[in-house]
């Protein structure tokens, strides 16, 4: 079943898609929340609606919802920064915790690339997830952002010219610029202590795969790291992301079906 539910965060709404297993009205189910990337929405390229479709058909809930400034959502993509998109996912949750089909102590969080440099940041930061999956995390933005570039573009030259920088068709502030640039991605992630799966192509030419692999160095042995042989970092090919959606599903299952 599908329904559609508005969060409101600091009087904006996050529009949102949920997939609720078949069953008694009232039953508590585990549930995924997706976090989708930088300028996508909560369809997301490696099809987050498959991917929920698949989990509604092994009993297991899930809460995909548009960031401000993206998708459906209220506000402008100028003023969207990670630091709220922290805080607009974390008041998500809180939500969700609240659900009447959800069960709370069994919640996990789906990243995909920037989505996922804030899920892992959330997981850490936000008590009570049980199990963190990371899609392509693009750890690497911090460091390519703070050296002044943005897919080899100066950023800052860009926006003396015209006020923001055209990021895919979006404007973006050289206040979320400063904002990835200052993110320290893999120390706010630590924390986490729960069960951690990063899947990752090694044919990933935006989120390079040496990135992915720092995560290791900062989780307590909590980690698995899944490389895929040539996938890229939108898993554009059905072998790949019928991998990457499977090999979710079977995390998810082990984690929160207990």
């Amino acid at each position: 079943m599908i329904r559609h539910h508005d969060f409101q965060h600091n009087g904006r709404t996050l529009r949102s898609t949920l997939h609720i297993p078949e069953g008694p009205t009232g039953t508590r189910r585990p549930t995924a929340v997706f976090v989708h990337g930088f300028t996508s929405n909560r369809l997301e390229l490696p099809n987050f609606v498959a991917m929920s479709r698949l989990l509604e058909a092994h009993g297991i809930a899930s809460v995909r919802f548009d960031l401000s400034g993206h998708g459906e959502s209220d506000g402008d993509f100028f003023d969207v920064t990670i630091t709220g998109e922290i805080a607009e996912t974390r008041s998500v949750l809180r939500t969700v915790r609240t659900l009447d089909f959800v069960d709370p102590d069994r919640i996990g969080l789906v990243g995909m690339s920037m989505g996922g440099v804030v899920a892992g940041i959330v997981a850490a930061e936000e008590p009570g997830i049980a199990a963190l999956c990371l899609w392509s995390p693009a750890a690497v933005a911090p460091f390519e952002i703070g050296k002044g570039f943005l897919k080899g573009r100066d950023i800052a030259a860009e926006v003396e010219e015209k006020g923001y920088f055209d990021a895919d068709g979006h404007r973006m502030s050289s206040a979320l610029a400063e904002d990835i640039a200052g993110l320290d991605v893999y120390g706010r992630s630590s924390g986490y202590p729960g069960p951690v799966n990063i899947l990752h192509g090694d044919k990933d030419d935006i989120a390079p795969l040496a990135y992915a692999r720092r995560y290791l160095d900062h989780y307590d042995g909590n980690a698995h790291l899944e490389i895929v042989e040539g996938a890229d970092h939108a898993w554009a090919t059905v072998p790949h992301r019928t991998t990457l959606h499977r090999s979710t599903l079977r995390f998810l299952r082990r984690h929160l079906q207990r």
